[in-house]
């Protein structure tokens, strides 16, 4: 399915929030990159789980109860199909890319980081992938070094090998794309480093698995996080993906409930994978209404939906730039980024403008977006940020457009 903007008319009626008016005009939603909007066949699912077979999951025998499961664990299967792992035993479902990324941080930090050992982040990183390693550091009386960026957002890859030759690196842990840029970074060139000096590396794809073709496989990261809500499934589902290895060496995160095999009064064996990892009863709905979206993306093909991004972003890039007084952020080349533009109008805080927006019902998001070590790079507060989805018009960018005029004149830039 090529994303036309025939094709991309027709996908808009699977999506019942784009029918929503604000002000008494239509909702132009540019906040995707914070969470995606969810087609009906998602909210369906989520519906008939609880009117149809809500049960807990794993533990009965009685039919509801082993529909319940059935359907859980085909989500899985069609996770690591859409990763292409190795084995279903690699997918972990946690609340959200944040819990992943502490899951390891605790997990198997605190086995293999110690005092004067080193974590490897970059100025792009959103916090979730600072503070717990900032914890982690902290409690192990290890540090953590950045790689550093250009004034277009781009990693200096000249820093990665003097970095990684260091023999106290235990880890390197990078965002595949940022959220408040949307600079993409070389992923599977800094695994191939990292390993050449026998270092693990997590991938932050929480921005990039929604957007990019992901294979595990083909880029050997060791670990990966993203969430459901972004990729339109609903909130409160994420995933890590480790290799399998990696995770029958890890201790549990969260004990009781369905991560054990047997307890007894002084000890207890653990569960296998994946379920050492899901103690107690998991989202089980909205898990299920996740393999839906996957089915939604797989039907409409992320080849096709990064191509469509392309075009909408390369098309706004070239509006923006010609707008008075404006700064953008990030790699002016739409094929080196994710559809998601951050700028500064003038001296109109983002907030303000974010409002102005609002009056024009278009959403967009305004703020320092979970990265202040970056903004700090950049150099500014904050930023205005459009991040844009396979539900998203040509159209819409030129009400966008529009209103930013709007703004310019009620600010006389």
């Amino acid at each position: 399915m090529q994303a036309t903007q025939i094709e991309v008319n027709q996908i808009r009626k699977d999506f019942p929030i784009l029918l929503r008016r604000i002000n008494g005009k239509p909702l132009v939603y540019f906040d995707n990159a914070a969470t995606t909007q969810k087609p009906s066949s998602v909210i369906t699912s989520i519906s008939e789980y609880y009117t149809t077979y809500n049960a807990n999951i794993h533990r009965a025998v009685y039919q509801i109860a082993e529909e319940a499961t059935n359907a859980f664990e085909t989500t899985r299967d069609k996770v690591s199909s859409f990763i292409n792992a190795h084995s279903r035993e690699e997918i972990i479902f946690t609340r959200n890319t944040t819990e992943s990324i502490n899951l390891v941080a605790y997990s198997w930090g605190r086995k293999n980081v110690g005092r004067g050992d080193t974590i490897i982040l970059s100025e792009l990183e959103h916090h979730s992938n600072i503070v717990p390693w900032q914890i982690l550091c902290q409690e192990r009386g290890a540090q953590i070094k950045y790689l550093t960026i250009d004034q277009d957002g781009n990693l200096d890859l000249s820093e990665l090998e003097s970095c990684t030759s260091n023999n106290n690196v235990k880890l390197i842990s990078l965002s595949h794309m940022s959220n408040a840029i949307g600079n993409i970074i070389p992923i599977k060139y800094i695994v191939k480093i990292a390993h050449s000096f026998g270092i693990p590396i997590f991938v932050d794809g929480a921005q990039s698995v929604p957007h990019l073709k992901t294979d595990v496989t083909d880029i050997d990261c060791d670990f990966l996080a993203f969430s459901g809500h972004k990729m339109l499934g609903p909130t409160g589902v994420g995933v890590l993906y480790a290799k399998k290895k990696i995770l029958e060496e890890m201790n549990p995160f969260i004990g009781g409930g369905d991560m054990i095999k047997e307890v007894h009064k002084y000890e207890t064996s653990y569960n296998d994978l994946p379920h050492k990892f899901e103690g107690g009863t998991p989202n089980i709905a909205d898990v299920i209404g996740f393999g839906k979206a996957l089915d939604y993306l797989n039907k409409i093909g992320i080849e096709n939906i990064r191509r469509h991004e392309i075009e909408l972003t390369k098309y706004a890039l070239e509006e923006m730039s010609n707008l008075k007084n404006i700064q953008l952020y990030g790699s002016p080349d739409p094929y080196q980024r994710g559809g998601i533009i951050s700028f500064n109008l003038g001296d109109i805080h983002p907030h303000d403008l974010a409002t102005i927006l609002n009056e024009e019902a278009i959403a967009i998001r305004s703020g320092h977006h979970c990265a202040q070590v970056l903004m700090e790079k950049l150099e500014v507060p904050a930023t205005s940020r459009a991040s844009f989805y396979i539900y998203n018009t040509i159209e819409e960018i030129n009400i966008f457009i529009n209103a930013l005029h709007k703004a310019m004149r009620l600010f006389r830039l």
